[in-house]
């Protein structure tokens, strides 16, 4: 099930503002790789390329080539739509639809694809569910409202709606930014049970939490503010948080960045 993701001199631009610049990189399947880097850099703008997300904004487009265990994902005849749902995302803060009752939160995805068959989306509800370890908080009320959980039970129903379609690769766009302590531990957890089946990429801005849960980490730096991101440094979590290659890594993770 789970995919490598490799972007080969990746170029992204809004209309004519360059984002991004030559990016290369690979995303290992079954394992956490997180971005750091500060504000503006270019990481969630990387991350939403990983499944063509970043094209709802106008103007945006792609130079170079984004590939799904070896397959250029912007070839003209790949339908986004497939993309989206080989490339799952969860966005910031928790979007459960708020009305909806939290099983046809989880099954969402796959009665827009046509899944009209009870017994197989109640299968798939409780799958999701249990990935996100979240059935048992919820089991006995899954007829009750998405929006009437905690925020970090919003999240964790976010993650089961994201794998009930079964992608391959998990995005996660600083998934834990809105949340308290103990549901931030909680989501934690859950990516490292999810690495188990799935590729998960992650932005955050909370290094500790990249040192964390992360296999692999990339550092996103700009030069000078108006140029655009570049990737300055993807290696082994461990070598990057204690031996770092580049300067402007070392400089960021230990704080004297600026």
């Amino acid at each position: 099930m789970a995919k490598s993701i490799q972007m080969k001199n990746v170029d992204i631009y809004y209309g004519k503002f360059h984002a991004v610049q030559d990016v290369n990189l690979s995303v290992p399947p079954r394992a956490v790789t997180a971005f750091i880097g500060p504000s503006g850099c270019g990481k969630s703008t990387v991350l939403r390329t990983m499944n063509r997300m970043h094209e709802v904004i106008p103007g945006a487009r792609v130079e170079g080539r984004v590939e799904l265990d070896g397959e250029d994902i912007y070839r003209p005849a790949v339908d986004p739509v497939e993309v989206r749902r080989a490339v799952g995302m969860v966005f910031q803060r928790p979007n459960p639809f708020p009305t909806m009752s939290i099983r046809d939160n989880v099954v969402a995805g796959l009665k827009l694809q046509g899944v009209r068959n009870k017994s197989h989306l109640e299968e798939v509800t409780e799958r999701s569910l249990r990935g996100a370890n979240l059935w048992n908080e919820v089991k006995d009320r899954l007829g009750r409202p998405g929006g009437s959980l905690s925020g970090g039970q919003q999240q964790r129903l976010c993650i089961a709606r994201a794998i009930a379609v079964q992608p391959e690769i998990l995005l996660m766009d600083e998934p834990c930014s809105a949340l308290d302590p103990i549901s931030t531990l909680a989501i934690e957890e859950l990516m490292g049970e999810l690495k188990k089946d799935y590729t998960i990429v992650i932005v955050t801005h909370n290094m500790q939490q990249a040192a964390r849960v992360s296999d692999q980490t990339g550092f996103f730096n700009l030069k000078a503010a108006g140029q655009p991101g570049r990737l300055i440094e993807l290696d082994n979590t461990e070598k990057i948080f204690s031996n770092p290659t580049e300067k402007a890594t070392e400089d960021y993770i230990s704080g004297r960045f600026g």
